[in-house]
């Protein structure tokens, strides 16, 4: 009897999972290293419209150049900022046709990634202090492959694979952050009926791209905190060249649209991550007790963030960061338009 091989496009969701994960197993850990650059973290402070890396204030006042300079050698990296580090470095035909890099993709055809949540620990030494990356220090970036598994929406039926992913930073003192991201690996969409068109032709004047970012101050009540946030086109576009991120759904607008189904471009998950633990640590350096964190110590510095994301926001959609400060955990959810959570967060200090 002969027998045939199905290609992988017609393999049951479990066994691309099993065979992905096998892979990754028997080749082990991925390292690199990298100078941690003082450039990276003052375009970063540039993007997100902060006035310096330890400050709460934003400015995106047309014409402002209300920002301090680049930040100088043995400089913290705030919590989060790790982020634009460590970068893809795909040339473009290695790219899938959504632009994501597929080095950590399943076989076909679960190959459409989404960024569904995690957690990042920041270790602390003997004497509980966080032993913290720093501008001009070697780092050493590990990759490891969790797991793989293959799941079922109950609503839809949809299949796709969520893989978890761990990331270890380590200088010369050890392990400085250690973070475990889930992607969502969701089937490929058929190509698109017709060409789509053009963003000169096709978009209309809209509230999204009419409006330049902002950032509002903190408001309190109590234990409550929050601030509200409006991203541009050209925020979202330049925290994309930052990460060095070519993910079509945060830049093109026909792409976005015609081919994935939303209704703009979408906000970034890691840039809203990086806006809750700015939050946290704006309103904890605002207390007496944080008094003695120094710009040596680097600022208030969590044990750990967990979080979710659970809807997509929009180039020009309103929407809050909101925390609520507890003894041992902070609370934070990200509300978009009409109060969806958009993101869910606890930080443990």
């Amino acid at each position: 009897m002969r027998s045939y091989i199905l290609p992988a496009a017609h393999l049951p969701a479990n066994t691309i999972a099993t065979s992905f994960l096998a892979k990754f197993q028997s080749s082990g850990p991925q390292s690199r290293t990298q100078l941690l650059d003082a450039n990276q973290l003052h375009l970063l402070a540039r993007t997100l419209g902060r006035s310096s890396l330890d400050s709460g204030s934003y400015s995106h006042d047309e014409g402002s150049s209300n920002v301090s300079p680049p930040p100088s050698l043995s400089t913290p990296v705030p919590p989060g900022y790790h982020l634009v580090y460590f970068t893809p470095d795909f040339v473009e035909n290695e790219l899938g046709a959504d632009g994501t890099d597929t080095s950590y993709n399943p076989d076909s055809p679960f190959t459409r990634r989404m960024w569904a949540g995690g957690e990042v620990l920041w270790p602390r030494s003997a004497d509980g202090n966080p032993n913290l990356l720093r501008v001009g220090q070697k780092v050493r970036e590990t990759t490891r492959v969790l797991s793989a598994e293959a799941k079922t929406v109950r609503k839809t039926g949809e299949e796709m694979i969520v893989v978890g992913v761990e990331k270890e930073f380590s200088n010369e003192h050890g392990v400085a952050v250690l973070g475990r991201r889930n992607w969502i690996f969701r089937k490929a969409l058929p190509p698109p009926s017709s060409p789509a068109p053009s963003v000169s032709s096709s978009m209309s004047p809209s509230t999204s791209h009419l409006t330049r970012a902002s950032a509002s101050p903190i408001s309190s009540n109590g234990n409550f905190h929050s601030r509200t946030f409006v991203q541009s086109p050209v925020t979202l576009f330049r925290f994309s060249a930052l990460t060095f991120n070519p993910h079509k759904i945060h830049y093109s607008l026909p792409w976005a649209r015609d081919v994935e189904g939303h209704k703009d471009i979408v906000v970034h998950g890691p840039l809203n991550l990086i806006l809750m633990l700015d939050l946290w640590r704006d309103v904890q350096g605002r207390k007496a007790d944080a008094a003695a964190a120094t710009a040596e110590q680097g600022g208030p510095v969590p044990k750990s963030i967990s979080y979710r994301a659970t809807s997509p926001l929009y180039a020009g959609d309103e929407y809050q960061v909101v925390m609520q400060d507890g003894s041992d955990a902070a609370q934070l959810q990200i509300l978009g338009p009409g109060g969806v959570v958009a993101m869910k967060a606890e930080i443990r200090g």
